[in-house]
């Protein structure tokens, strides 16, 4: 793996009233937390989201989100906005040069990450990243940690997905 990885520690960066942990319980839940930062370069023909999450799993982050994402990729494979759990199949594959015009999500075990792309004529395509993001020239990726946070995934019966639980962090976890 090439990267350049800077990290950096927020003291008391938490606050926000988010009224603690909580589950997958359908309401607006979360939690305030310290945040932790890094910004990690990969380079041509790595693939962007496998890589992420290598990442996030040697440095054993918890809580992980991407805050930014500039570069371009070749390739890749997305999931459209009309997809829904019984008809996940609305997927397009994506071949040529795109530069990265947004890059977001949260980067746990079970990643949920979208992308916008645009080629070169400006038009965009975005969707849900499933993966093959083949970085062209470079990604530089700036990623948070919100440290006193655990994020998981659990199905969920309303939306037929893995959504999101935030848990907060123990030593257990």
């Amino acid at each position: 793996m090439n990267v350049f990885l800077f990290s950096q520690s927020s003291a008391a960066a938490g606050g926000g009233g988010g009224g603690g942990g909580g589950g997958g319980g359908g309401g607006a839940e979360g939690g305030g937390s310290g945040l932790q930062v890094h910004a990690v370069r990969f380079g041509p023909g790595q693939e962007l989201l496998g890589s992420l999450q290598a990442f996030v799993e040697e440095k054993r982050l918890r809580a992980p989100f991407i805050i930014t994402c500039v570069g371009s990729v070749t390739k890749a494979t997305l999931r459209l906005a009309n997809a829904t759990a019984t008809n996940p199949n609305e997927v397009i594959r994506l071949s040529g040069r795109f530069e990265i015009v947004s890059l977001v999500g949260t980067l746990n075990r079970d990643a949920h990450v979208h992308v916008c792309l645009s080629d070169g004529e400006g038009r965009t395509v975005g969707g849900h990243v499933l993966g093959d993001l083949e970085v062209f020239t470079t990604a530089e990726v700036v990623v948070g940690e919100a440290v006193d946070l655990q994020f998981t995934r659990e199905m969920d019966e309303k939306t037929g997905f893995p959504e999101l639980v935030v848990r907060p962090h123990t030593s257990d976890s």
